[in-house]
């Protein structure tokens, strides 16, 4: 193990990402010392301006700014809307900084050529699915994404019924049956990867085990 205790800021736009990811560093990496930056807000501002504003990327990144000047090791992001600043971000800062759902997509592409992605908001469909096949130009792939939206999960899961969240994922998933594996775009969905494998045959991905794994060994890699 590293001699000392690796610094990772989380950020996170809802705090139903907070509970999946922490589990995942209790399961992979429980050594690191992850402390966490919660701005529900900025969601609140996309939902209302039906997307992403240069307003709302510049409040993000000064948030970001906040955390890399607290003396980290990494960044980790946890909410899969914000994608251009995030970029900016990846693109400024010294230290690992991952995408909430960089890992998890490359394992996809790994999987095979048609991707089922699963998502609660309307936002991240559209960019995770341009960044899967970015990522697929890149290694001279050809691949068919599939994507299909939990309605009315977000509004359910931010609304407190975590059941009627639960079952709109799952009927989502059960629409991708033909695909080589299913991602689940939120960390908030991984809580469901049971429940959607119990439904469906192919392999379903989640995104906060893939981040935490990625981030754990770059940062090792690094010292």
């Amino acid at each position: 193990m590293n001699a000392r205790t690796s610094r990772i800021a989380l950020i996170h736009a809802t705090r139903a990402a907070v509970q999946p990811v922490e589990a995942a560093f209790a399961d992979l990496w429980p050594e690191a010392q992850h402390w966490s930056l919660l701005d529900e807000g900025l969601t609140q501002e996309v939902d209302r301006q039906g997307g992403l504003t240069d307003k709302i990327s510049e409040r993000f990144i000064r948030l970001a700014e906040y955390a890399a000047n607290q003396g980290i090791d990494g960044l980790l992001f946890t909410c899969t809307a914000f994608g251009p600043p995030m970029e900016v971000c990846q693109q400024r800062f010294a230290f690992p900084t991952l995408k909430p759902n960089e890992a998890m997509l490359e394992t996809a592409l790994e999987t095979g050529d048609t991707i089922g992605l699963v998502a609660t908001h309307p936002v991240t469909l559209p960019m995770l699915t341009e960044q899967l096949e970015r990522l697929a130009r890149t290694a001279d792939r050809s691949i068919t994404v599939r994507p299909a939206m939990a309605a009315g999960a977000w509004e359910a899961l931010h609304a407190g019924d975590q059941s009627a969240h639960d079952r709109a994922v799952v009927e989502a998933a059960k629409g991708l049956e033909d695909c080589d594996c299913i991602a689940l775009a939120q960390f908030s969905m991984a809580p469901l990867a049971d429940a959607i494998a119990a439904s469906v045959s192919p392999p379903i991905l989640t995104a906060p085990h893939a981040a935490v794994t990625a981030l754990r060994d770059k940062i090792g890699r690094q010292k």
